[in-house]
């Protein structure tokens, strides 16, 4: 059966982006497109919030974008994506836009053939799956950095939610990769 998989970079000290939004706190080297070039072999489906998505979502290519940028966001473009979203019933890009019902709709995207599904985020996502007991593995890039404000990666999460670790991997740029998987 497919997986949810989180697969997302955090602060130090738990901050998925800073108070304005920002990510340029995040290291990004050979090592790390590496790692995201082999994840996204592995999956062939990708779950957005409505924010996340209009971010990152429907990402426009140039000339002057990066080969890791044309081949990353250029193989996104190919997979079955979903935007969970209450306020928007249409994205560029067209998505499926989904507005209720999450757990059937996963449950139904887990029992189809393919490859794993990768819950991008944004952070409501994340703690609407989390509350769900959606989320089957976890993958987070730990980078070397303290922001000390911004928007956390967990909050208002209901429940305890036991992980099992699967993985740990340290880059040469200091970034620590550690997977869990959910325990049930």
């Amino acid at each position: 059966m497919r997986k949810i998989i989180l697969c997302v970079a955090v602060s130090f000290d738990g901050f998925i982006e800073g108070p304005k939004g920002e990510i340029d706190w995040i290291v990004f080297d050979s090592e790390g497109g590496s790692e995201l070039t082999d994840f996204i072999q592995e999956i062939d489906t990708v779950l957005y919030g409505r924010i996340s998505y209009e971010m990152w979502g429907n990402y426009a290519l140039t000339d002057s974008s990066s080969e890791f940028e044309k081949s990353f966001y250029g193989a996104l473009a190919k997979m079955d994506r979903y935007v969970f979203s209450k306020s928007k019933d249409e994205f560029d890009g067209d998505p499926t836009v989904v507005k209720s019902d999450i757990a059937e709709l996963v449950k139904k995207l887990k029992q189809k053939p393919g490859k794993n599904i990768w819950l991008y985020g944004g952070a409501s996502l994340i703690t609407t799956f989390m509350n769900l007991n959606l989320v089957d593995e976890y993958r987070i890039a730990v980078m070397p950095v303290i922001i000390g404000q911004g928007k956390p990666l967990f909050r208002e999460i209901k429940n305890r939610h036991k992980l099992r670790l699967m993985d740990v991997k340290p880059s040469t740029a200091g970034v620590l990769g550690i997977t869990y998987e959910a325990v049930r």
